[in-house]
């Protein structure tokens, strides 16, 4: 059996509990995919919980560049969305939400400020 997460733990309050309930369902041998991003400031923290967290670390990968280049072959569609369907008033928060090339997040992540992560944990 497997559980994953995608980009959601950056925004629970508490991590600890998050990963203690994946611990709490996943069977003897189960298997969590894990993936998302903390700014540089959160890397200790993180990687603490998790090593803190009573799962056995399989893998972990910095996938930042697998993401920008994602990120930079959806902003010609993201931007064309954004300009067509929102209001003028509304498009730099578009922008920011969609994650296009030049976005705050976007240049944060080219620039190291910020970390995508995949991970790959079993319970014994």
């Amino acid at each position: 059996m497997a559980n994953d997460n995608v980009e959601a733990s950056h925004s629970y309050p508490h991590f600890e509990r998050f990963l203690a309930e994946v611990k709490r369902v996943l069977r003897p041998g189960g298997h969590f995919l894990y993936a998302d991003f903390r700014n540089r400031d959160g890397f200790g923290a993180w990687e603490k919980a998790m090593a803190e967290s009573g799962l056995r670390q399989v893998c972990e990968r910095v996938i930042n560049q697998e993401v920008l280049r994602g990120l930079k072959m959806n902003s010609p569609r993201s931007n064309e969305l954004i300009n067509n369907r929102l209001p003028a008033f509304l498009r730099k928060f578009g922008r920011e939400f969609a994650v296009v090339d030049g976005s705050w997040f976007y240049n944060d992540l080219e620039r190291g400020e910020i970390d995508y992560r995949a991970y790959h944990f079993v319970k014994d």
